[in-house]
């Protein structure tokens, strides 16, 4: 399928692994030049040599902490005038919210909402102006079914599907969309994290822990990133244009609302 997106632009966060790269590589593949982000700049330059290697786009990366000003500022530099923005970074580790202090929520709830909200602020106009834009922000299924221990991510990421949610109306007239992908388990290194808690847990082997966690997902797997990266182009494309407002939930069926 044409995605009919070929030579746009797009910023894609935290993209040198995990969630963030599938995403940038499915945009890639739909010829899509990508500014790419992530904190080590060997791997992103490998990551952005990789992606342009086999698709032939053009891959720029910009090795910074995305949830800083001056971060946010070399992405900008990097492309002034994005055509489509994914937002992503990472979340707060597992911890019971009894052992958070206020530092530690505070800079969670920078990372989750006020960063991707920050971004939004500043290429929104711009893409209103030109007459598309495409935005999606990386969240979690924890947003509609909270996990305990990952509180203050999904409070944080459940903060920015409320403010952006209003935002998304005031610009669908501009085929300018704002919409949410919400990850579920997923083969990424951020699974190791669940899968490291459940072993200390229970005691149990990582094999042992893995295969009890995918049993109670319906589709008995983990999800491929691949799924998630096409689902962001997808959202990105020509077809994506009356989706807004949304939040796509990708778990393979765990959680069991109607709705």
């Amino acid at each position: 399928m044409d995605l009919g997106i070929k030579g746009k632009t797009a910023i894609v966060c935290a993209s040198s692994r995990g969630l963030g790269r599938a995403c940038a590589q499915a945009l890639a593949e739909a010829g899509v030049n990508l500014v790419i982000n992530g904190l080590n700049a060997e791997r992103l330059a490998q990551v952005a040599e990789e992606i342009a290697t086999a698709t032939g786009v053009t891959v720029t990366p910009v090795a910074c902490d995305v949830s800083t000003a001056e971060g946010q500022a070399k992405l900008l530099a990097a492309c002034p005038a994005p055509d489509i923005l994914v937002n992503n970074n990472g979340g707060p580790p597992l911890k019971d919210f009894r052992e958070l202090d206020n530092d530690a929520m505070v800079d969670g709830i920078n990372m989750n909402m006020l960063t991707p909200i920050n971004l939004v602020q500043q290429v929104l106009d711009g893409m209103v102006e030109r007459g598309f834009g495409r935005i999606i922000n990386i969240t979690s299924m924890t947003v509609k079914m909270p996990v305990a221990g990952l509180d203050l991510s999904s409070g944080a990421r459940a903060g920015l599907t409320a403010f952006l949610a209003g935002i998304s109306r005031t610009v669908a007239d501009k085929n300018v969309t704002i919409n949410n992908i919400l990850p579920g388990y997923f083969a990424t290194d951020r699974l190791d994290g669940v899968l490291n808690a459940g072993m200390a847990r229970t005691g149990n082997d990582k094999e042992t822990v893995a295969k009890e966690l995918a049993a109670k997902v319906p589709a008995n797997r983990f999800g491929d990133p691949k799924e998630f990266g096409n689902t962001c182009a997808f959202l990105a494309s020509q077809y994506g244009g009356y989706i807004t407002g949304q939040n796509i939930l990708l778990d393979g069926g765990l959680n069991p609302s109607a709705f």
